[in-house]
C-alpha cells in the first residue's frame, strides 16, 4: 500500500508544528532535571498503556493494570488487560534500548514477537536473555542488575513453547495428508490454524513500505515527521494484531530525533483527547493537524503532571520531616510517586512490612483513597 506525502506539508501545518515543537521541548527540558522525573516516567508507562487501549475502543482500568503488573490481581485478567500489559512491556523494552532500536528491523522483529536467533537485540543484551530460550532454564538465568530480566525471560520462554506447539501441529497435519493428498507448503503450514494469519495481508511488505517513509520524515521537523509516520501507520495498517504499536513507534521516533530524550513520550494520553472524527477523517490535512494537536496536548498535560507530582511530593515530605532516619515513609512516598495507585499488598511488598503495617503507613502519610471499595482499597495522588 502506498502513502502519498503532500507537496506543501510544512506550509499547511506550520502553526500546529511550531506549537507541538514548543510544548515537547519545554516538557523534555523540565522532565530531564525535575525532582520527580523518575516517578513521572514510571507513571506515564501505565497511563499510556491504558490510553492505547482507549484509542482502540477498549476500556482498561489503570489500577487493574498496576496490580496485574505486580502479579497481585484481585480477579482474573481480561483479554483487554492482557493486551494493555503487552503494551506496557513493549514500552519498557523500547525505553531500555538504544534510541533508534525500535525503528530498526531487529527491533521491530522483537516487538512483533519474531526475535531473530542469530543477532540478539539490544534489550536482550541488557537483560541477559538469550535469543533462543530453553523454556525453564532461561527463567532462572537472570541478570540481578535488571529488575525486569525475569519477566523478559518468562516472555521468551512462553514464545518458545508456543512456537514448538505450532510446529508440532503443523507436522501432524503434514503426516495426515501425506498418505492421500499433497503435502501442505510452508506458508500453508504456518497459517494452518486459520485464525492467526491472513494470506491476503502481507504484514512484512506493509511494514517495509512504512519504514521507507522514515527518511522522508527525517527531512521534516521532528513533530511533523512523527505525525506523518503515525498517519501512514493508521492508513497502511502494517500489523493487524498489534496496531497499538504505532503510537509507541512515534514516541521512539521522537526520542531517536532527539526531541524527547528524558522519557518515552506518552503519545496516547494526548491522542485520546482528540475526537474520533478528526483522527479518522478522510482529509489528510485534518488528520495530520489532529495528530500534531495530540502531541501538543501530550506536552501540556505532561507539564501539569510534573507540577502536580512535585506539589504532592512536597506535601508528603512535610509529614515525614521529623521522622526517624529508618522510617519506611520515604519509601512509601517513592512508591506513590511512581504508581498511579497502590494497594496494601503492593505497599507491603515494596516497603517490606506487613499489610497491617502498610495500612498504618498510608494513614500516617495521609494518602487519598481512590477506590472506595470495601474488599479492595487503593490509594494514590489526586
Amino acid at each position: 500500500m502506498r502513502y502519498d506525502i503532500p507537496d506543501f506539508l510544512l506550509q499547511t501545518q506550520l502553526s500546529a508544528t511550531i506549537e507541538a515543537e514548543d510544548r515537547l521541548a519545554r516538557l523534555d527540558e523540565r522532565a530531564g532535571r525535575h525532582p520527580v522525573a523518575e516517578g513521572f516516567r514510571e507513571r506515564g508507562q501505565f497511563f499510556d498503556a491504558a490510553g492505547a487501549l482507549w484509542v482502540a475502543g477498549e476500556l482498561v482500568h489503570v489500577e487493574d493494570l498496576v496490580l496485574h503488573d505486580a502479579h497481585m490481581d484481585v480477579r482474573a485478567p481480561t483479554h483487554e488487560l492482557t493486551i494493555a500489559h503487552a503494551v506496557l512491556r513493549a514500552r519498557r523494552r523500547i525505553w531500555l534500548s538504544d534510541p533508534d532500536w525500535a525503528l530498526s528491523p531487529a527491533g521491530l522483529a522483537v516487538l512483533r514477537g519474531e526475535q531473530p536467533a542469530a543477532d540478539p537485540s539490544p534489550i536482550a543484551r541488557q537483560t541477559g536473555a538469550r535469543s533462543e530460550p530453553d523454556e525453564e532454564s532461561d527463567v532462572e538465568d537472570e541478570d540481578d542488575d535488571n529488575p525486569l530480566s525475569r519477566e523478559f525471560a518468562e516472555i521468551d520462554a512462553a514464545i518458545a513453547r508456543s512456537q514448538r506447539l505450532l510446529d508440532e501441529q503443523a507436522g501432524e497435519r503434514g503426516e495426515m495428508v501425506s498418505g492421500g493428498g499433497e503435502r501442505p507448503s510452508a506458508e500453508e503450514a504456518k497459517g494452518q490454524l486459520g485464525l492467526l494469519f491472513d494470506d491476503e495481508w502481507d504484514e512484512g511488505a506493509r511494514l517495509d513500505a512504512w519504514r521507507l517513509l522514515i527518511p522522508s520524515a527525517d527531512r521534516l521537523p521532528a513533530c511533523l515527521g512523527a505525525a506523518m509516520l503515525f498517519d501512514a501507520w493508521e492508513q497502511m495498517e502494517p500489523l493487524r494484531r498489534q496496531h497499538w504499536l504505532g503510537g509507541l513507534l512515534v514516541s521512539a521516533y521522537l526520542r531517536a530525533r532527539g526531541k524527547v530524550t528524558s522519557h518515552l513520550l506518552c503519545f496516547n494520553i494526548g491522542l485520546k483527547t482528540i475526537r474520533h472524527e478528526r483522527r479518522r477523517s478522510r482529509d489528510q490535512e485534518v488528520r495530520l493537524r489532529a495528530f500534531l494537536d495530540a502531541l501538543a496536548l501530550t506536552g501540556e498535560q505532561g507539564l501539569k503532571e510534573l507540577d502536580r507530582l512535585f506539589l504532592a511530593k512536597t506535601q508528603m515530605e512535610m509529614r515525614v520531616r521529623d521522622r526517624r532516619s529508618n522510617s519506611s515513609l520515604p519509601a512509601l512516598i517513592e512508591l506513590l510517586l511512581s504508581r498511579p495507585i497502590v494497594s496494601a499488598g503492593l505497599v507491603a511488598h515494596h516497603v517490606g512490612v506487613t499489610q497491617r503495617g502498610a495500612l498504618n503507613l498510608v494513614r500516617e502519610l495521609g494518602a487519598k483513597e481512590m477506590t472506595g471499595r470495601g474488599r479492595y482499597r487503593g490509594w494514590g495522588i489526586l
